[in-house]
Parts: structure tokens; sequence; C-alpha cells
């Protein structure tokens, strides 16, 4: 094979560099696959991380807050809490709680074969830290209506497939709006036999993983077009203080605004109380409210948490 000019190298430095780290396929296949040496394709891959096509980061295991995680299950009566040092930066924050929520459901035994999920900025950090064949031949379902109205650029959708990638398994999408025009919409949708098989994995899936989300301009439905700042403000005022599986939830976790709730295609937020593990990951202070809500709710029995948030969960009041 012949590199030709730089632009045709770089391509091929990223043939290579996908082939051997994300199918996992040896140098000595890669070679063998595009006509080069073994001692090419190394030299190609050790290029594409200078050049930066390739970037390898070594992660640290996060530091865990073992006192913390007690003190919350013992209050919230939780399967397992997992609260992780807090970060100066909100994103370095998440990342940490990413990673080691992808750790736990990896872990889990006897391993699911199905596995429910949300979409969001939290769920797709996840899916980034799930371990190569976490769970092999893994069925990952969506568990609320993700199709959107305005693209923003954020990868917060495609997580139940990047979830599924990471096991090798396969991915069952729900390809309907998270919010759509009126009820009766909403009705038609659920009945149509497709829609309906999608839901009924929803309910079956012994483990969901989901996302809670803040009220706030930061949030996915509103840079997906759903929410604009007029309905916004109206659910602050009603005491709206989050969103789970696209359902805007009070102070103690109940859903606010009942047209807006029928409006919504998903998983009801109740049925997350039927799962075996119903894993949430929630960080950063302009998510503590809903946390707490969703803990008071019982939405979930697995909370991934950094530790500010972990101290105000447990503050008196």
């Amino acid at each position: 094979m012949r590199m030709g000019s730089q632009e045709r190298r770089e391509q091929i430095m990223v043939q290579i560099a996908k082939r051997y780290y994300h199918l996992e396929h040896t140098q000595a296949d890669i070679a063998d696959t595009l006509g080069l040496t073994r001692w090419q394709v190394g030299r190609l891959l050790r290029e594409a991380r200078e050049a930066g096509i390739v970037r390898v980061e070594i992660i640290p295991r996060p530091t865990r807050r073992l006192a913390l995680e007690n003190a919350l299950q013992q209050r919230y009566g939780l399967r397992e809490a997992l609260v992780l040092q807090s970060s100066a930066e909100d994103a370095a924050t998440l990342s940490t709680a990413a990673q080691e929520a992808g750790r736990y459901l990896a872990s889990l035994s006897p391993r699911p074969s199905l596995v429910g999920v949300s979409w969001g900025h939290t769920m797709s950090a996840m899916a980034r830290w799930l371990p190569v064949g976490w769970n092999r031949g893994v069925h990952v379902v969506l568990l609320n209506g993700v199709a959107n109205i305005r693209e923003h650029g954020g990868p917060v959708h495609g997580v139940a497939e990047r979830f599924a990638q990471a096991a090798k398994g396969l991915a069952t999408l729900l390809p309907v709006p998270a919010i759509v025009g009126s009820s009766k919409t909403r009705q038609v949708l659920e009945e149509d036999p497709v829609i309906g098989e999608v839901m009924r994995l929803g309910r079956e899936a012994s483990v969901a993983c989901v996302g809670i989300g803040s009220l706030s301009e930061n949030s996915v439905l509103v840079q997906s077009g759903y929410i604009d700042s007029g309905l916004l403000q109206t659910l602050l005022d009603a005491g709206a203080v989050g969103d789970i599986l696209g359902r805007f939830i009070d102070a103690e976790g109940h859903i606010i605004s009942p047209d807006l709730d029928a409006r919504t295609i998903g998983l009801a937020p109740q049925l997350l109380r039927d799962k075996a593990h119903a894993i949430g990951v929630g960080v950063g202070r302009a998510k503590h409210r809903a946390v707490k809500a969703c803990l008071l709710a019982r939405y979930i029995n697995v909370l991934v948490t950094d530790e500010a948030s972990a101290e105000f969960l447990l503050e008196k009041t």
C-alpha cells in the first residue's frame, strides 16, 4: 500500500487506530489486511499518538468516600451508594462518577441479559467509560424517547448503541420523540406494535441506568428543543427541581404538570422501583435537589454521586 500524500497517510493512521483500539485486531492482522508490515503498523500507531489522532488517557481509580456511602445507604435504604471525590471542575467530577458507574455495572453478578438506559450527558459519559466486553452479548434497550427537535452538537444521543457496542451486544432503540404535542399522539405511538415491544422490553429489564437532570438551560430537554424558556419558567414556578426519564419532578419526587407527563414517551419513573438495580448517576450542585427527590421517591436503589452532593443529601432538614 502506497502512503501517498500526508492526507492519505493520516487516513491510513485512522484506519489502523480504529482496528487496533476499537476492533481489537492485532498488529499482525492489521498488517495482513492493509498490505503493510507489522513494523509499519507499529510506526503509524506511534505517529497517530504523536499527531493527536489517538489520545491515550491514564485514569487513576477514583477515590471513594466510604463513610458517606454507608451513611447514604442507611438514610435512604439504598442497595449501594458510590461516592467519589469532588473536583473543582464539574466535567471532571462527572467523568469520575461515570467511570465508577460503568465499573459497577460491569461488576454485576449474575450478569444481566437485558439492561435499560436513558439518554443524555450523564449516560453518554458512562458509555464512554464502560470496559470493552463488559457483558458480552447483552441486550440494551432505550427507556425513553430520544428523537430530538434541534441538534445542539452534544454527544447525548446514541447512548444505547454505545452501551451495546462496548459489550459486543444488541441495542433496541425507541425511535420516537421524547415529548409529543398531545396525549392522543403518545397513546397512538405506544399502541403501535413496534413501539409497544420496545416499551415492554424497558419494563422487563432487571437493570436500569438513568441520568438525573437539572432544571436549567443546560438540560438536554431544553437543548434538544422540547422545552422552551417559557415552559422552563412555568415548571420552576410549579416547584420542579429536575427530571428523570424525561419526567419533571418536585422536591419529593412527584410528577409535575400532568399535561406534560401525558405527552412524554418512555418508562414511567415509578416502574424503576421494580428493578433489581436502578442505577442513578447525579453529580454537581445543580442536581442536588433532583437527586434528593429521586431518593425520596425511591426511583433509584443505587446512587453514584460526588462527596459534595452526598453531604447535601445527608444534611438534617
